[in-house]
């Protein structure tokens, strides 16, 4: 983990129209609050849509919004044309996800021509405190040169 270059002077711009056009984040009620070259921070606010059975953020979505910051990290390393679709992660649910919101911080640990491996932390507020409750390790792979895989 180390302070990246982004390829893109425009990388904030593409990272957010990307995820503007992901129909499940507007869906789940996702927010993408930052972006910097090799990171990517990304909320939700509860709501019984995304609640299981007990009252918690169901681990669905923490897994979704982890995939998403942990990739958008990976992305804004990427050139302007490429496009990049996860190929594994896992997900580790560590404590109850009871609370206000989730937050979901990704990092890339290592670029790659073809492959970046990264990870991703959720915490979920409850009153004021932070405790995260899902770790993520992710393989993001780099699309290049394909028109209908781009962002």
């Amino acid at each position: 983990m180390g302070n990246f270059i982004a390829r893109d002077p425009d990388f904030a711009a593409r990272v957010a129209k990307s995820f503007d056009a992901q129909g499940m984040m507007g869906h789940i009620g996702a927010r993408l609050l930052s972006v910097r070259p090799g990171i990517c921070e990304i909320e939700m606010p509860y709501s019984d849509a995304v609640s299981q059975q007990h009252g918690f953020f169901h681990g669905g979505v923490i897994g979704t919004i982890a995939d998403s910051a942990a990739g958008y990290a990976a992305f804004s390393l990427m050139d302007a044309e490429d496009g990049v679709l996860t190929v594994e992660y896992k997900l580790n649910l560590m404590a109850p996800a009871a609370g206000e919101r989730l937050l979901a911080r990704g990092q890339v640990i290592r670029p790659g021509r073809i492959l970046t491996v990264t990870q991703a932390e959720v915490s979920i507020f409850k009153d004021g405190q932070e405790t995260v409750c899902a770790a993520m390790q992710q393989t993001i792979m780099r699309i290049v040169g394909r028109a209908d895989i781009i962002g």
